[in-house]
């Protein structure tokens, strides 16, 4: 690889370092993101190290490097990020001018086919969130599993929801979502009734809405814990966790409403194509309800 201008020796390990700083501080990664580019350039720089350094980074090399991984089993969406946490480095160093040219830059990883999200049907989506909610737990776990079905939220979005950020009387909440970014959703009715009952047993404007010990807003960890066990409870036996309680929200919406592009608002997709998955979920009940009813969808008796 051809290094900076004045064909100085870069360190490498240092502009791992600076890169990550800058992602965490600057565009605000989250900590998974940041843990698994953490991971995967470290990884990179102990392959460069057993090699000649920076100076063996080359787009041969980097391919070699992937073809492997691909052939050791790693599944085609991990080599794809292995690829663009690599490719990001490299677009920061050609900024700064460290290297001459991004080796990754024309590098496509393998095409991972593509697997439609797992849903719960509307029947199954009534029977878990319709939780006691007689004490001060049941209202949280309530209010909490209406508004990831009402609103389509990720779990970081509603461990970090504070009461100064939902309006009830409007039915609104203005959430921080990927990369900091802030939008403002619609709270449906059952939602809205939960929240109202949760709000009794305390709404200060600073306080978290859904709560753990010592009243400090709740872990994701809780929160998928609890989802486990309520879907237990409530005889719910699909795998339940909060991505599934979104993806029905999206699927339930895109399904009755046909309004792809609200969807994608509502979710706060940046591209719209990840909100298209839901589409193909569309078309699978479409599909289905089809088969069971069209006269000549039913295939004839020999």
């Amino acid at each position: 690889m051809a290094v900076d201008g004045h064909g100085d020796a870069v360190e490498f390990d240092a502009a791992i370092v600076a890169f990550l700083d800058q992602l965490a501080n600057q565009r605000r990664a989250s900590a998974h993101t940041l843990k698994a580019y953490r991971r995967e350039l470290s990884a990179l720089q102990q392959r460069a190290d057993a090699h000649d350094g920076l100076a063996a980074i080359s787009p041969d090399q980097l391919r070699t490097w992937l073809a492997d991984a691909h052939r050791r089993g790693l599944a085609p969406r991990s080599v794809a990020r292995r690829l663009a946490a690599w490719r990001s480095l490299f677009a920061w160093m050609v900024a700064r001018r460290l290297i001459k040219a991004n080796p990754a830059a024309g590098l496509r990883p393998p095409k991972a086919p593509r697997r439609l999200p797992q849903v719960l049907d509307v029947d199954e989506a009534q029977q878990l969130v319709e939780v006691e909610d007689d004490d001060s737990r049941g209202r949280r776990d309530r209010a909490m599993l209406e508004l990831f079905y009402s609103s389509g939220l990720r779990l970081s979005e509603l461990c970090g929801l504070h009461w100064r950020d939902v309006d009830l009387r409007d039915r609104l909440a203005r959430v921080r979502g990927k990369g900091d970014k802030v939008r403002v959703v619609p709270i449906g009715g059952a939602a809205c009734e939960a929240l109202q009952r949760l709000a009794e047993d305390g709404c200060a404007p600073a306080q978290p809405v859904f709560t753990g010990r010592g009243g400090k807003a709740i872990a994701a960890r809780t929160v998928q814990q609890r989802l486990r066990v309520l879907a237990q409870r409530q005889g719910v036996w699909k795998r339940v966790h909060p991505h599934l309680l979104r993806h029905s929200c999206a699927s339930h919406l895109l399904e009755s409403s046909g309004e792809i592009r609200a969807v994608q608002e509502l979710l706060g997709h940046a591209d719209i194509g990840t909100t298209q998955v839901y589409t193909h979920l569309d078309f699978q009940h479409l599909a289905k309800v089809y088969d069971g009813a069209h006269p000549r969808a039913k295939r004839r008796k020999d």
